[in-house]
């Protein structure tokens, strides 16, 4: 569960290094000049839809942040914006939404100030990541997330308090960029209307977390794609000056990839929803959202299937059972998309997808998270492993998935195989082990039907410790007659000693709760 911290939404900046799509909180291309050329109407005797503190939604405003915005300026932009939210959502916010600056470096300080320590979860975390080859053993999940979260926040809403809070790197003469502004307004509205904090405490896994933030981010990108269509079109927009050319070092594109699909396919399964429903049928995912990214990809209501898991493991290893599902995460197909594009990308294993992220089809599609070896995606659930033994620690996972048809499991088995080759994987008995590096470990594939079977551990051993081989995992792939690689202990103790294996780096600091895969906690 997520408990502990406070809840907030983030707008990430996707850096020139990913790609060339459109970037979340990007400048409309039509701007206002500051003049006075929309004709101004008389304000209504009631609150209506359209209009907000003194200003109507086509309202022009006198405003040039070239400068800085002045207290009343800020007071008159964000009227004027809480006004075109309502009007091109249909609904009336409950109250002034208080909207503040941070600096950035103020903001991440925050963030660090406000982190709350839980070693467990961290742990488990970590193997959740490593599972996905994103984050490898050189540093712990929270410490990157935190380090991309810290560099691409644009702002945020904060539920607990009830306020937005614009991140800038002037904060003496501050800017505010309409489309933020925009997607942050709505996430207020969200709260208002929804009480947009229980809703996205309610996920338990990676998976679900992301699946419902398609919802709420999804809304809140599709109003913004509404916002700038109408700049300088039906309605004149704040020119927001230029903050420089984002160089800096860049931050873990699998992560970010990762964190962008809510805001990528989110808008298209709004937009899907809106279609067939109107603003109704966005409301009743906003109170039941989707189960899994699946639903949110393929804009389907297929539910996952059920994945039984039973615990053989033995010599002392062990699961978290405090974490997640049962000590289990659901990573989900969007996340095994980012899986196998980053490793097209940065190990060179299936070449042939690093350029599938830019094959979008829809309109208000940023990215394309739909590829054959993460596509039939049925369940999965991945059991993070550990064991101490002569005072260090070392640790394992389980990854159990489940396709919609053999063809499927087939297709991930060989994808994932070939990551595991460009990462210079030797393969003896059904045991695969990748000699150096950050995803230095050894891995047994086991494939029963549609059924396919990851085992991670240190060494060989490890592997067959943590899951014995049994008939019923099936042995399409090998794993039922590993034996122990030369120099490797056979008398079931730790084999730290053996070359080419560690135990995962020191747990590093909680990233707080700036982005949504950073917000669970056991």
């Amino acid at each position: 569960m997520r408990n502990g911290v406070a809840v907030v939404f983030a707008v990430l900046i996707v850096l020139s290094s990913v790609g060339p799509a459109v970037a979340t909180g990007q400048q409309p291309a039509a701007i206002d000049t500051g003049q006075q050329v929309a004709p101004q109407r008389d304000d209504p005797d009631e609150d209506v839809i359209g209009w907000e503190g003194g200003y109507w939604h086509d309202e022009s405003i006198d405003i040039n942040q070239s400068d800085g915005l002045t207290d009343e300026e800020v007071d008159a932009y964000v009227a004027r914006a809480m006004a075109r939210v309502e009007y091109l959502r249909q609904e009336e916010f409950e109250s002034e939404v208080p909207v503040e600056v941070l600096s950035r470096s103020e903001f991440q300080q925050r963030s660090s100030e406000n982190a709350t320590s839980n070693a467990s979860y961290d742990a488990w975390n970590d193997q959740v990541w490593e599972a996905l080859f994103v984050i490898g053993e050189d540093q712990g999940a929270n410490s990157a997330l935190q380090g991309a979260t810290g560099q691409t926040t644009a702002g945020f809403y904060a539920p607990s308090d009830d306020r937005i809070r614009i991140i800038t790197d002037s904060p003496d003469s501050p800017t505010i960029d309409n489309a933020t502004l925009v997607h942050e307004l709505v996430h207020a509205l969200q709260d208002q209307s929804g009480d947009l904090g229980e809703r996205i405490s309610s996920a338990e896994t990676q998976d679900a977390d992301l699946a419902t933030d398609g919802v709420v981010e999804g809304e809140a990108n599709y109003i913004e794609a509404q916002y700038t269509d109408r700049c300088g079109v039906e309605w004149e927009c704040v020119s927001t000056p230029s903050d420089g050319d984002g160089a800096g070092q860049p931050p873990n594109l699998g992560i970010l990839l990762t964190l962008l699909h809510p805001y990528s396919d989110g808008p298209a399964y709004i937009h899907d929803l809106y279609q067939e429903g109107g603003w109704d049928a966005v409301d009743a995912a906003f109170a039941d959202p989707p189960e899994s990214t699946e639903q949110i990809i393929h804009q389907t209501d297929a539910e996952p299937t059920p994945i039984a898991f039973e615990d053989r493991a033995r010599e002392g290893w062990e699961t978290f059972p405090a974490q997640g599902e049962n000590g289990s995460d659901t990573v989900g197909e969007a996340s095994m998309y980012v899986m196998f594009w980053y490793q097209a990308r940065t190990s060179g294993a299936n070449r042939n997808l690093a350029n599938s992220l830019f094959r979008t089809s829809g309109e208000y599609d940023m990215y394309n998270y739909d590829a054959e070896p993460s596509a039939g995606w049925g369940n999965d659930r991945v059991f993070p492993y550990q064991r101490t033994a002569a005072g260090e620690t070392q640790y394992g996972y389980v990854w159990v998935t489940e396709w919609d048809s053999e063809r499927d499991a087939t297709q991930f088995v060989e994808a994932y195989r070939a990551i595991l080759d460009a990462h210079d994987a030797t393969e003896r008995n059904g045991t695969h082990v990748i000699p150096n590096g950050e995803f230095a470990d050894a891995f047994r594939i086991d494939r029963d039907g549609t059924r396919v079977t990851i085992v991670n551990g240190p060494t060989p051993t490890a592997v067959r410790q943590i899951r014995p081989a049994e008939a019923a995992d099936g042995n399409s792939s090998g794993g039922s007659t590993a034996t122990a690689a030369p120099g490797e202990p056979t008398d079931g103790s730790t084999g730290l000693e053996a070359p080419g294996f560690g135990a995962l780096t020191a747990i590093l600091a909680v990233i707080g709760a700036v982005a949504v895969l950073a917000r669970r906690r056991a």
